[in-house]
C-alpha cells in the first residue's frame, strides 16, 4: 500500500506536573462483561467484551462517549498544556512549504504542496525548479470541500501532459472517487467521475492509454454487485474511455484474482504497454501481468518467482525487481517483445544492500537501496557496471525518483536533523543541486547527534538502533526518552526530520529510533523472520532496544515513552503487556490488539498474509500467544497508555482499542490512567486535516510530559530559524 504563536512569557512559565499532584477525575464506569466463548483448535477463548465490535450499537456509542469525556476531562485540566499548545501550534503551523508526490509527463510537472495554514495539500503544476513563484494551483481540496475534510489520496497524469486523474476522499475513509482536470485550465471535466477507485483495504491505481482517451484503474464492487460483506474485497482492473459514462467501463482483468488482491497499475512512456502487479494482501506476495499493442493480457510472473516490481525502460526493456534466490534483491531486464520469465537477464546480483526500487533512464539504472534504516541511491549501467552513488546527506533517507531528460533525475533526500528537500542530478557533471522545493526548519538542529548502534536481541540478533540527542547530553539515567518503531509489512522506517522531535530534544529529551525485524531494513529474511509464526521477534527486538535505553543509561523505565501506530500499535500492545515495569508511558494509535477477531474485518483479511489465520493451528498458537487483549492480567500495575482510534478507519477497526482500553482499565492494579481518544470524524491518519493533528499531538505530548514529570521549559527554545517570507 502505498506527506505551525506568539505566547506571552507568563502563560510559558506554567508548569507541566504530574497528574499524581492534583485530584484525579472520577473514572468512567466500568464496561459491562457479556461472556463468549469460543473453541479454537482445542482451546476455549473467553471474550467477554466481544459486544463492543458494533459501532452502530447504541450502548458501545454510549461508552465510547463516556471514555472520551473522561479522557477529556484528564487531559484538559493537566498544567502547561497551553504552553505546549502554543508551541506545537507555531511547529506544526510554520509556513514554509513541502512538496511531496512528484510526477512529470509530456513536460508537466505536477506535485503536491502542503503549506500551512492550509488544512490539506494541494496539486500544484510546478513551474520551475528553482522559482516557487511560477507554480500555480491546479486542485485545491479545500476549494471542493470547504470543511477541510477532503484530501487528495493520489494524481496520475496522462502521458502528453494535458489531463491528470485525481483520487479524492473525505474524513480519513480512503475512499476515493476519481475525477479528471484539465491542466491548462484547472477546471475538471464535466461529467467524468469514476467511483471507488480507492479503498484503504487494497488501495487504488489509474494507468493512462498512449492517446491519454481513457484508462485502467482499480474497481472496487458497487451497489449490489456483492453484499455488503465483500464491498471492500475483490478487486478488479476495469477500463473507462473518456466521455462516456463509467456504469460502461468495460472489465479488463481480475475476476480470478485472490479475494485479497492489491493492484498496482503503470504504464510505459510510449503508453502502449501497462504492468498490473498484484499483491495477495499484504504479506509481499506479487503476480505481474502485461497489457501490450495487441490488447490483451499475459501473465509474466507468479507468486513463486518473488517479482515484487517492475519498472519500463527506454530501451524496449522492462527492469523487475526479484527476490527469487536473492532475499535482497536482484534486477532482471526481460525484453518487451518476449515477455516470459525464461528471456529475462540478470542485470544486477544481489549484493550487500536491500534493493526497494529501480528507475530506469536512457542509459542508467538508479537502485534505491536499503542499509538497515537510512538508505542510498546507488547508479549502474545498462549492462550492471557500477557508476558510484549519487551524493545524498548522511544517515538519510532517499526516495521520490522522477527522470529528467535522459538520464537526469530528481530526488527527495531528507534526515533526523534537516527536512527533506527535493534535488536535481545531473548525470554529465555528476553534480547534485538542490531545488527550490525544500522546507526550512522550524527548528534548528544542527546542535543535534544522532548515535546509531545496535541491540541484542533475545535470539541473539542485532537490532539498528538510532538515538537522537542534544551534543553534551549526560547519560546519567535521568533524560526523558522517547522509542518508537513498527516492525512489520515490508516496511522500513526511515530517518526524517520532525518538528516535534525537535521539541523533545530542545527540552531535554532523548528520542529513539527501532528498525526492527518484520520490516524491509535487510530484506526478505529480515520481513519473515518478523512476520507470521515469528512475530514475537518484533516485540523481543523492541525490549532489547528499550533495555539498551536503560542499560546505557539514556534513561530509566520511568521516564521511557513510547509510541507506536497501525502495526505499531500492535507493537505497544504487545510491548506494554508483556513488559509492564519497563516503560512510563505509552501513546498507542490506532492499533490491533485482538490478534484472533481482526481478521474477521474488511482489511485484517488482507493482514492474513502478513500475520496468520486463527483458521491454521500453528498461527492460532501464535497469534494467542502475543495478542495484547488476551495477554492483559488482572492484578497488573500497567503504566499509563493513552489509546487513539478514527471512527472512519478503513485499515484497522476501532473496536480493537474500545476492547483492550476496557480491557486494561478491569485489570490495571495501578492509578495510573488508561484513556480512549476516540475521533469520530477522522480515520487511519491519512487525510487528517492540520488542524484536527494539532489537537491530536496536543493531548499526546502534554499526556506524556504530565505522565514522565516533565515541566515544558519555554526558555530551551534557543534556536529557532527565522520564520520564511509570507
Amino acid at each position: 500500500m502505498k506527506s505551525r504563536i506568539a505566547v506571552t512569557t507568563a502563560a510559558l512559565l506554567l508548569p507541566l506536573v504530574s497528574g499524581a499532584a492534583g485530584k484525579a477525575p472520577a473514572k468512567p464506569a466500568a464496561a459491562e462483561k457479556q461472556p463468549v466463548e469460543t473453541t479454537y483448535h482445542g482451546t476455549t477463548v473467553a471474550d467477554p467484551y466481544q459486544w463492543m465490535e458494533s459501532a452502530t450499537d447504541p450502548k458501545v456509542q454510549q461508552w465510547t462517549d463516556a471514555q472520551n469525556a473522561y479522557t477529556r476531562t484528564y487531559l484538559d485540566k493537566l498544567p502547561g498544556r497551553e504552553p505546549l499548545r502554543q508551541r506545537i501550534t507555531e511547529l506544526l503551523s510554520w509556513k514554509s512549504p513541502s512538496y511531496g508526490g512528484l510526477d512529470e509527463q509530456g513536460g508537466t510537472l505536477l506535485g503536491l504542496k502542503f503549506q500551512p495554514p492550509k488544512q490539506q495539500p494541494t496539486l500544484i503544476v510546478v513551474g520551475s525548479l528553482d522559482d516557487t513563484s511560477k507554480e500555480r494551483v491546479l486542485v485545491d481540496p479545500t476549494q471542493v470541500d470547504t470543511s477541510g475534510k477532503t484530501t487528495i489520496d493520489w494524481f496520475q497524469l496522462s502521458h502528453d501532459g494535458k489531463k491528470v486523474a485525481v483520487s479524492m476522499s473525505k474524513g480519513g475513509t480512503e475512499s476515493g472517487d476519481v475525477s479528471v482536470w484539465d491542466v491548462a485550465t484547472a477546471k475538471a471535466m464535466p461529467n467524468e467521475l469514476v467511483p471507488r477507485v480507492n479503498g484503504g483495504t487494497a488501495g487504488g491505481s489509474l494507468a493512462w492509454n498512449a492517446k491519454g482517451t481513457g484508462f485502467f484503474y482499480t474497481r472496487y464492487p458497487r451497489g449490489e454487485e456483492r453484499p455488503p460483506v465483500d464491498r471492500e474485497v475483490y478487486q478488479q482492473v476495469y477500463f473507462h474511455a473518456l466521455g462516456t459514462p463509467t456504469e460502461k467501463d468495460t472489465y479488463a482483468l481480475g475476476k480470478d484474482f485472490p479475494r485479497i488482491a492489491m493492484t498496482d497499475l503503470e504504464s510505459s512512456d510510449d503508453g502502449q504497454y501497462t504492468f498490473a502487479r498484484v499483491a495477495n494482501g499484504d504479506g509481499g506476495e506479487f503476480d505481474l501481468y502485461l497489457h501490450g499493442p495487441k490488447g490483451t493480457w499475459t501473465q509474466v510472473a507468479k507468486y513463486a518467482d518473488k517479482v515484487v516490481s517492475a519498472r519500463f525502460g527506454s530501451d524496449g526493456a522492462a527492469y523487475l525487481l526479484s527476490r527469487k534466490d536473492a532475499p535482497k534483491g536482484k534486477v532482471l531486464r526481460l525484453p518487451l517483445t518476449t515477455p516470459t520469465l525464461d528471456k529475462a537477464t540478470v542485470v544486477v546480483p544481489e549484493g550487500q544492500a536491500t534493493v526497494q526500487a529501480v528507475v530506469p533512464t536512457k542509459g542508467r539504472l538508479y537502485l534505491l537501496e536499503q542499509l538497515g534504516g537510512p538508505s542510498q541511491l546507488r547508479m549502474v549501467d545498462l549492462t550492471g557496471k557500477a557508476l558510484g552513488l549519487v551524493p545524498t546527506l548522511p544517515v538519510s533517507f532517499v526516495g521520490g525518483l522522477v527522470r529528467q531528460g535522459a538520464d537526469d533525475v530528481l530526488f527527495v533526500n531528507g534526515s533526523f536533523t534537516q527536512p527533506a528537500a527535493w534535488f536535481r542530478f545531473t548525470a554529465a557533471d555528476g553534480k547534485v543541486t538542490k531545488t527550490a522545493l525544500a522546507r526550512t526548519a522550524p527548528i534548528d538542529m544542527s546542535d543535534v547527534e544522532v548515535v546509531r548502534t545496535e541491540a541484542t536481541s533475545k535470539d541473539g540478533t542485532k537490532v539498528p538502533l538510532s538515538i537522537l540527542k542534544k551534543k553534551g547530553t549526560k547519560l546519567n539515567g535521568n533524560n526523558p526518552t522517547w522509542l518508537t518503531g513498527y516492525g512489520g509489512f515490508n516496511v522500513s522506517i526511515n530517518p526524517g526530520y520532525s518538528p516535534l522531535t525537535g521539541m523533545w530534544l530542545e527540552q531535554g529529551g532523548v528520542f529513539a529510533v527501532a528498525n526492527l525485524r518484520g520490516g524491509s531494513e535487510f530484506g526478505e529474511e529480515w520481513h519473515k523472520a518478523g512476520s507470521l509464526t515469528h512475530k514475537q521477534n518484533v516485540f523481543d527486538d523492541f525490549y532489547a532496544c528499550a533495555k539498551l535505553l536503560v542499560d546505557q543509561k539514556y534513561t530509566q523505565p520511568k521516564k521511557l515513552a513510547i509510541q507506536g501506530g497501525s502495526n505499531g500499535g500492535l507493537l505497544m500492545g504487545a510491548a506494554l503487556t508483556q513488559h509492564p515495569e519497563q516503560y512510563g508511558a505509552v501513546v498507542a494509535r490506532v492499533g490491533i490488539y485482538d490478534m484472533l477477531r481482526t481478521e474477521l474485518t474488511p482489511n485484517g483479511q488482507f493482514n492474513v498474509t502478513e500475520y496468520g489465520s486463527v483458521k491454521d493451528p500453528e498461527q492460532f498458537k501464535a497469534l494467542y500467544a502475543y495478542s495484547p487483549v488476551h495477554r492483559v492480567k488482572d492484578g497488573t500495575k500497567y503504566p499509563p497508555v493513552l489509546f487513539t482510534s478514527g471512527a472512519n478507519d478503513p485499515r484497522v477497526d476501532p473496536f480493537h482499542s474500545r476492547k483492550m482500553v476496557a480491557r486494561m482499565q478491569a485489570a490495571t492494579a495501578s492509578p495510573k490512567p488508561i484513556l480512549l481518544r476516540a475521533n469520530a470524524e477522522t480515520g487511519h491518519g491519512m487525510g487528517t486535516p492540520l488542524s484536527a493533528r494539532i489537537e491530536e499531538e496536543v493531548d499526546v505530548y502534554s499526556f506524556v510530559f504530565n505522565e514522565l514529570g516533565m515541566t515544558y521549559k519555554p526558555n530551551a527554545t534557543k534556536k529557532v530559524a527565522a520564520p520564511p517570507p509570507q
